[in-house]
């Protein structure tokens, strides 16, 4: 009866935090205490008299990510199952769905072992360090998918994320797991039979300021945030072309006429940007021949009625080598190799061209993650559609300057989950966010939605304007504060435009990038250290 009642309160955890999770609507001050239910578990665990409590703290933490996982991002398997069988797709499922929820729950699993050896505030101290480490791991290595970090879930609530100026999404990961921890206390001081008294309210009492201060400070930074009167006219463009026909299904030629017809139908003749969705421009261009490229001169062509107007869009571009000089180079012919790129490229009205090469890649889709080791599994990582041969990056962001000087970061999809690595771009230079993206692939699902509002979250830590263009959709400007001004619906053909203000300011998160995950994942190391020390060393 024990173990079915923290299975019951490991469920209840997964239910909040699913409940909690964007896009569903106010409901995101839950997860201020989705966790308590866990924590109440593993205590329960801790008093027993059971000789695995080990396995048993984590399998029962094990549920409560897993199931919170997959139901939160339970889209992921629509793009796997459309191009597989259900058993392959089931399989391959395991990799978005289970590696993250294994590290969240090997954090657990290590606060557990550390509560063993030190007082429960050191030990909560653990919680915190290799919860965020685990997390800030999980958006560094080959099997990045930091979807599911904590801080990503005030994106449904974002005037409560304004303080993500000054540390990013991990800021907000460390509240809300402080805040789960101090309610959990609270909790127990409130019990029946506890003793009477300041002490017996103290928690509850810091939990209330411990909520209360960070969000009066984001209304605050909400409601007093001005923008500078910087404006730019942008038309964003939403061709909505089905992903599965665009390769193939419309030529090349006739995806152009539909951009550039949406483009001419908002545009004005001061209009300075026209973004174009990822891979807009399908056929693979050769980039050392893009000035003689058909689609480049007809896309240079309509540029001539703007004369201070600038394409950003996405393409798929390929460059030969004479030997392999970047890793992902494959060999074209007994002489040349070859990359290929999902990448962005900005047309003036000039001779000037400029490339950027996505740089954060999704695992399986388009790059091997750990080649060499993982070679075997190449045929199982083809089963969700994407070029598992790998598509070759490069290693920083990269800011586009228009003939006018302003620069703007280009954004592949995948990409804008990552907020140290725009805020990277911001501080080379970029004065807005043009993110260009294809999520027609998971069809009309909850990840389309979770994806435009992380965006949220880059506009904000930035305080730079995000121009979102989506080739079925959503669409948007996002504003300095994280405010949707203007957006498409889905699977809709239209174009939009709007006044966006740029801004050259820097925050102090763009200044100081991920400071919180970098610091906390080294004290990470040296309190898991002490399990072994206190286990083998002193003994």
């Amino acid at each position: 009866m024990k173990f079915r009642n923290t299975a019951l309160l490991a469920l209840l955890s997964a239910f909040l935090m699913w409940l909690a999770w964007p896009p569903i609507k106010f409901t995101t001050p839950l997860l201020l205490v989705g966790l308590v239910p866990l924590l109440i578990a593993l205590e329960r665990i801790k008093q027993s008299e059971n000789p695995k409590k080990g396995k048993r703290i984590f399998l029962t933490a094990g549920l409560t990510f897993l199931i919170w996982n997959t139901a939160s991002i339970y889209w992921v398997y629509n793009a796997i199952s459309s191009v597989n069988g259900p058993v392959v797709s089931f399989f391959v499922s395991l990799i978005p769905y289970g590696l993250g929820a294994l590290l969240m729950t090997f954090a657990f699993w290590l606060y557990y072992r550390l509560g063993r050896l030190v007082n429960k505030y050191i030990a909560y101290l653990g919680l915190i360090c290799f919860y965020i480490a685990m997390e800030f791991l999980h958006q560094s290595w080959d099997l990045s998918f930091p979807w599911m970090n904590l801080g990503n879930g005030l994106s449904g609530m974002h005037q409560l994320a304004q303080w993500y100026e000054y540390t990013g999404v991990y800021g907000g990961s460390f509240w809300i797991l402080l805040s789960n921890i101090i309610a959990y206390e609270a909790f127990k001081a409130l019990k029946p039979g506890t003793a009477i008294g300041f002490a017996r309210f103290k928690f509850a009492l810091l939990w209330v300021v411990i909520i209360a201060a960070p969000i009066a400070l984001s209304l605050t930074l909400y409601y007093e945030y001005e923008e500078k009167e910087v404006p730019v006219n942008v038309v964003v463009v939403q061709p909505n072309i089905d992903p599965y026909k665009k390769f193939g299904g419309i030529s090349s030629s006739e995806q152009l006429k539909i951009l550039t017809h949406l483009s001419d139908s908002v545009a004005q003749p001061s209009t300075e940007y026209f973004i174009w969705p990822e891979t807009a421009i399908s056929d693979r261009s050769d980039e050392d021949r893009i000035r003689t490229n058909s689609e480049f001169l007809d896309a240079q062509k309509f540029l001539e009625k703007y004369k201070n107007g600038s394409i950003i869009s996405g393409i798929e571009s390929i460059k030969f080598y004479n030997d392999k000089q970047t890793p992902s180079a494959r060999q074209y012919d007994n002489s040349t190799y070859v990359d290929v790129f999902n990448a962005a490229l900005q047309i003036e009205n000039s001779a000037n061209v400029q490339f950027y090469h996505k740089s954060k890649l999704v695992p399986g889709v388009e790059k091997m993650p750990f080649p060499t080791a993982l070679s075997v599994l190449a045929p199982v990582f083809e089963g969700f559609g994407g070029t598992v041969g790998g598509y070759g990056w490069q290693k920083d962001p990269q800011v586009f300057y228009s003939y006018g000087g302003v620069g703007a970061v280009p954004v592949i999809c995948y990409e804008s989950i990552w907020g140290g690595w725009v805020a990277q771009a911001v501080k080379n230079g970029a004065q807005f966010i043009a993110i260009v993206t294809n999520d027609g692939w998971w069809g009309n699902t909850s990840g389309k939605d979770q994806h435009l509002l992380y965006a949220k979250l880059r506009a904000i830590e930035t305080r730079r304007y995000v121009v979102r263009s989506a080739n079925t959709g959503i669409s948007c400007f996002i504003n300095q504060k994280g405010d949707i001004i203007q957006q498409t619906k889905w699977w809709t053909r239209t174009a939009i435009k709007a006044d966006i203000n740029l801004n050259d300011d820097l925050t102090f998160y763009v200044r100081n990038g991920d400071f919180i995950p970098k610091i906390l994942s080294v004290l990470a190391g040296l309190l898991a250290l002490i399990i072994p020390y206190r286990k083998w060393v002193k003994k």
